[in-house]
């Protein structure tokens, strides 16, 4: 089979999860003998695509043409973008480049994942009749920023009127083109299909996976409790309500370790008041945050935000660490209550505190948590995963083939 897909982003151009995603997806299927064109974004600017071979995935990178740099975006001021997010809803420069690879690669199926600056690739899809399926990672559909939070750090609920435009228009010009929608979680497919969206396209919840190898169960030490954060350190991430509850805890065999860079990294420093208990890591390298996973006995997500998925989640889980995440998104569809984890509400650090305390009194409570998340990511695997994804695939060919829409 040969699957092309589309991304806004590809490594070693990394923005977010989705990419990363994108690029194991890729790989996997390539290592199973499909063929796969991934067309992304290119960070320098050039008229006709750049191609490139990685890890036998054939890349074209585009520069779209706009007013600025899709990489540059957030050094821009707020005053320009919208002019930026109107052209690339309307950009025939990106559709005549996309149509013209689709026509020379000839894909069996085409998947598109993130597609900011490539707004109108679902019409290059359809234009040639092929199969589509589309991946919500985020919330670019109804928000230009893609995580629905307001710069006053709350949850946009009703957006003003110039987003309701978009939305308007994002929903005129992507509604039931894909043949198949799907999204790591349920809470996303159904926010999007209350506000209007796909309504009468078929959907399915289709999470994430990750490699698991030969992964064994990791006995943790409990005269210290690690407690890990590993993340963007933006404020919807929620750092700072973390910090602010380990401040309050009151036992002293503990130590907080922050992994990841981000805006908020000074301010959040700021708020630990150079704790000697808490670590702040910065990036680093993906030995080092195995070894941080291994020896962490408890990973906090601490999000304000609709999270779509978790991948830290059940990278914890794969190492054996239990997670206490926000009880938002798509969170309390990976960490079950009591089970391999504990859910909080959002926001609520006297919570978060009193969950912590009772694992730090009771080590044999949160040993039983390390077994069971051990088990949990068991059905996370990337061979799972991908079954599930050819299914699909060969779903929708069968479907196309008989003339089923």
């Amino acid at each position: 089979m040969k699957v092309c897909y589309i991304s806004s982003f590809y490594p070693p151009l990394v923005f977010g999860g989705a990419e990363i995603y994108v690029q194991r997806i890729s790989e996997k299927l390539v290592q199973q003998d499909h063929e796969v064109v991934v067309v992304t974004t290119n960070s320098k600017i050039s008229v006709k695509p750049v191609i490139e071979k990685r890890n036998g995935v054939k890349i074209y990178r585009i520069h779209p043409i706009n007013i600025y740099s899709i990489y540059n975006t957030l050094s821009k001021p707020d005053i320009i973008k919208p002019i930026w997010y109107m052209i690339d809803l309307l950009n025939i420069h990106s559709y005549i480049i996309i149509k013209n690879i689709l026509m020379k690669e000839k894909p069996d199926i085409v998947h598109v994942h993130n597609f900011k600056g490539f707004s109108f690739a679902f019409d290059a899809v359809k234009s040639h009749n092929l199969p589509l399926m589309f991946t919500m990672h985020d919330y670019f559909l109804e928000c230009i920023k893609e995580n629905l939070f307001r710069s006053c750090y709350t949850i946009c609920q009703s957006p003003p009127l110039l987003c309701r435009s978009y939305i308007e228009l994002q929903r005129y010009l992507k509604d039931n083109k894909p043949d198949i929608v799907t999204a790591p979680c349920q809470f996303v497919i159904d926010k999007l299909k209350n506000d209007g969206f796909f309504e009468k396209t078929r959907t399915t919840k289709l999470p994430l996976g990750i490699e698991l190898g030969n992964n064994k169960k990791i006995e943790k030490e409990y005269e210290i409790i690690d407690i890990l954060f590993a993340g963007r350190l933006n404020i919807y991430k929620g750092v700072h309500i973390l910090i602010n509850a380990f401040r309050q805890i009151k036992y002293k065999n503990i130590h907080l370790h922050i992994v990841g860079e981000g805006k908020e990294m000074e301010e959040l420093k700021k708020i630990a008041e150079h704790n000697p208990d808490i670590t702040f890591y910065g990036f680093v390298s993906e030995n080092m945050l195995i070894e941080l996973y291994k020896k962490a006995n408890i990973a906090v997500v601490p999000s304000i935000w609709y999270e779509t998925f978790g991948i830290v989640i059940i990278e914890s889980f794969k190492f054996s660490t239990p997670v206490i995440a926000s009880n938002i998104g798509g969170f309390p569809e990976l960490v079950e209550n009591g089970y391999n984890g504990f859910l909080f509400e959002a926001g609520n650090t006297d919570e978060l505190k009193k969950i912590l305390e009772n694992l730090i009194e009771n080590p044999q409570e949160l040993k039983r948590l390390n077994d069971n998340a051990f088990e949990s990511v068991k059905k996370y695997s990337m061979e799972e995963h991908t079954k599930k994804l050819m299914r699909l695939y060969e779903e929708l060919l069968k479907q196309k083939s008989k003339g089923v829409q």
